[in-house]
């Protein structure tokens, strides 16, 4: 019995250890604490995101938080909760869909698990610039009909943040396709994304975020398909030292509510919540813009080497990745009961309104 007892104890220890051990690694949001005390709020929203808010895109979070107390007088607190605090992102869109948080930021290519319209914005070469993004967002009833892609859904699209274009950042260098053939690429786990990869006849490891770092440095994975912002501030490039620009799709946070808790909500703060949202969301994007721009010097600083295609290989992905336009057309012009617009080609009018070209 005294031995039991013995190892029982130093089981608990074990446990202990590695529990604290946890508990250290653990994310503070210490940086980003609010400057007022959330406890008299009327009503409470959980909203998730899978990154880091030195990111703009992420950091709208704790923007949107502190603008909307303002404007609200206090009865509406967003509980902002980043780096994957709540899990992956396939995890927590169900979680926001069962009304167990009221919030998310999701990821453009995680986005099309519960709203397939979503996936336009991931279809190579269509919005692929930061210009293209706001010629989008200024595209009224366009934009607006893609923002209600998850109404069907129970989830209501208010507005976007953006992280950069994507590219491909590898830890061997990447100068022609050939290199990309011999490259493990995470991707998104997102359809739109595995459809083009594989027309691009590459090789792709679907994969969640929070998984990434652990497989980068073991070698499971040797590239991301990702944008510089998020490689330099997530430390990325400490593994993957080379970058290819391919600038193909812009990467966005969609900010996604649950309809039910919104429309509970009394009138006036509905407006407000909207208003702040948007107010919030159009500053940030300008500020992304600038963040792409200074977290691309900084790496090259730090010896981070940048590479193009030629431009006879970029037309070569153009040309196949326009087989993802083609075979993903049907899932993104799909109509629901709650849609206002009711085109009959969606995404033919959005490529002519964006003059796309293959």
């Amino acid at each position: 019995m005294r031995r039991i007892l013995l190892l029982a104890a130093l089981m608990l220890c074990v446990c202990g250890i590695i529990t604290s051990s946890a508990l250290a690694g653990a994310p503070s949001l210490d940086t980003w604490k609010a400057d007022f005390d959330p406890s008299g709020a009327k009503y409470k929203c959980i909203v998730s995101n899978v990154s880091h808010p030195v990111i703009k895109g992420v950091y709208a979070g704790f923007a949107i938080r502190d603008e909307l107390w303002k404007r609200s007088n206090g009865q509406i607190y967003i509980d902002f909760k980043p780096f994957s605090m709540l899990g992956g992102e396939v995890e927590v869109l169900n979680q926001l869909q069962m009304g167990a948080i009221q919030g998310m930021a999701v990821s453009s290519v995680a986005a099309t698990n519960l709203g397939p319209r979503f996936g336009m914005i991931n279809l190579p070469f269509l919005v692929n610039s930061f210009d293209k993004l706001d010629k989008f967002v200024a595209g009224g009833e366009l934009f607006d009909h893609f923002m209600n892609a998850m109404d069907h859904q129970g989830i209501m699209g208010m507005d976007i943040t953006c992280y950069g274009n994507y590219g491909w950042a590898t830890t061997t260098p990447v100068r022609t396709i050939a290199d990309a053939k011999k490259v493990k690429f995470r991707i998104a786990e997102a359809a739109v994304n595995k459809l083009l990869y594989t027309e691009w006849g590459f090789n792709p490891v679907v994969m969640p975020w929070p998984d990434v770092p652990v497989s980068l440095k073991q070698g499971v994975i040797t590239g991301l398909d990702h944008t510089p912002t998020v490689c330099n501030i997530t430390k990325k490039f400490e593994v993957a030292k080379y970058y290819t620009q391919i600038n193909y799709a812009q990467g966005l946070f969609i900010w996604i509510f649950n309809k039910a808790w919104f429309n509970s909500l009394p009138e006036d703060l509905q407006v407000i919540f909207k208003e702040t949202v948007n107010d919030v969301c159009a500053q940030i994007r300008k500020e992304g813009r600038q963040q792409e721009a200074e977290q691309i010097a900084k790496a090259k600083e730090n010896g981070i080497e940048f590479f193009n295609l030629s431009d006879a290989e970029m037309a070569q992905l153009r040309k196949q990745g326009d087989v993802a336009h083609q075979k993903y057309a049907e899932e993104i012009n799909k109509l629901y009961k709650g849609d206002s617009y009711r085109p009959e080609n969606f995404l033919k009018e959005v490529q002519t309104y964006m003059a796309y070209q293959p």
